[in-house]
């Protein structure tokens, strides 16, 4: 079956003027963050820790699959094994299966330690392109199209010379493999995990170079078929899309946040230039993921606005009696994870005026330090520690 993603491109390249726009559900957190992966599971009470189960988390891929209004699922190497190789899930969908090909330090989530974050990311592969194409080492040629032919590349540049040049180094290994084996990539750049003292002023615009820069060394056989940032605003969006017409951007999601940061994020940065977002907790967080997903791709099709969305999202929470994370009026309110021109945020309806960014508690149990660049040299260990803590819920899927 053909699939929906590169009918989507084929007339994105075709015609940048067109409406087409890609949805991902990220389902790739066991990559990151373990046990809690998953996410919550509805029998879990406030005082506990109790987490979805990794079949549980396969069979929502599942559902969301054959729901059919997602473009890509990405998932591990694991999960890509069990349901594109295993159990052919993806034979007769026009879902696209993906995997994430790499796993730099940065994402080492584990419960407990705290410290991978606040060191500056190094490059390291688990999956191999092989288990991913067909679920062994040495793919025959005639074996390829099992798995999946789709990945996600992550390169997290720290403004560090030798750092961020062995990063590019473990790329362009990767791209001439994956070129030679007939796999495709899309490319992650992730902002600055770890860069000290010597963080960009305008992080848009260091990552927006840094993609620039690093595909203009690249011919097209061996370039992402599009790209995942984090979304720092219209202007950023609209700077990096009108560059080059063949760089096709994306945002991906952050943390979870309200359902209007989800809806509004979307269609804002649809809105400068984006044409995929690929969206991890803020759907697997949702209270009905099937319809939360089903109100996200009708923003992203022009067919509903971002507040009325979220009111028929909570209207349909009502029918199916599950009772919703927020009251309404609270979730119809931008909090850090979305963007205005500006860079404020704010409530719809209220006028625009901003509204205050969440506070983050660290271990010491002050509030952490959330702007993009602080100062590292009057933070103590701890504040360090749970700055990128709160960074990372902020960016990663």
């Amino acid at each position: 079956m053909q699939k929906s993603l590169d009918q989507k491109l084929a007339r994105i390249h075709a015609d940048k003027s067109c409406r087409d726009f890609i949805l991902a559900d990220a389902k790739d957190a066991d990559m990151a963050f373990g046990l809690a992966s998953p996410g919550k599971s509805p029998e879990h009470h406030s005082a506990e820790a109790k987490f979805r189960t990794l079949d549980e988390y396969r069979q929502i891929m599942r559902d969301i699959t054959r729901q059919g209004l997602v473009d890509i699922m990405l998932m591990s190497a694991s999960s890509n094994d069990v349901l594109t190789i295993q159990d052919g899930l993806y034979a007769n969908s026009h879902v696209t299966p993906a995997v994430r090909a790499n796993d730099t330090t940065d994402i080492w989530l584990a419960a407990g330690t705290g410290r991978y974050p606040t060191q500056p990311s190094r490059p390291f592969r688990t999956a191999t392109i092989d288990h991913i194409m067909c679920g062994h080492a040495d793919c025959a040629a005639d074996e390829r199209g099992r798995g999946a032919d789709l990945g996600l590349y992550s390169i997290t540049f720290n403004n560090d010379r030798d750092l961020d040049r062995e990063a590019l180094e473990h790329y362009a290994a990767f791209r001439l493999e994956a070129e030679r084996k007939g796999f495709r990539h899309f490319l992650e750049v992730f902002d600055p995990n770890a860069c000290g003292e010597h963080c960009p002023t305008d992080t848009g615009r260091f990552v927006a170079d840094h993609v620039v820069r690093t595909l203009a060394g690249v011919a097209e056989a061996g370039r992402p078929i599009f790209l995942k940032i984090a979304y720092h605003g219209p202007a950023a969006m609209e700077a990096l899309a009108r560059y080059d017409s063949t760089i096709v951007p994306g945002i991906l999601g952050g943390s979870a946040g309200t359902t209007y940061d989800a809806f509004y994020q979307l269609w804002e940065a649809k809105k400068y230039g984006a044409r995929v977002a690929l969206y991890g907790r803020k759907i697997n967080n949702a209270e009905c993921q099937l319809n939360f997903i089903k109100y996200l791709h009708a923003v992203a099709n022009d067919e509903i606005a971002p507040d009325e969305a979220v009111r028929a999202y909570h209207a349909t929470l009502a029918k199916l009696n599950i009772r919703p994370l927020r009251k309404l009026d609270e979730d119809l309110t931008l909090s850090s994870t979305a963007s205005s021109y500006a860079g404020q945020t704010g409530k719809i309806g209220s006028g625009g005026a901003p509204a205050k960014r969440a506070s983050v508690i660290g271990p010491t149990g002050k509030s952490a330090n959330t702007d993009k660049n602080p100062d590292f040299s009057k933070m103590t260990n701890a504040e360090k520690i749970a700055w990128n803590r709160a960074k990372w819920n902020r960016i990663l899927d």
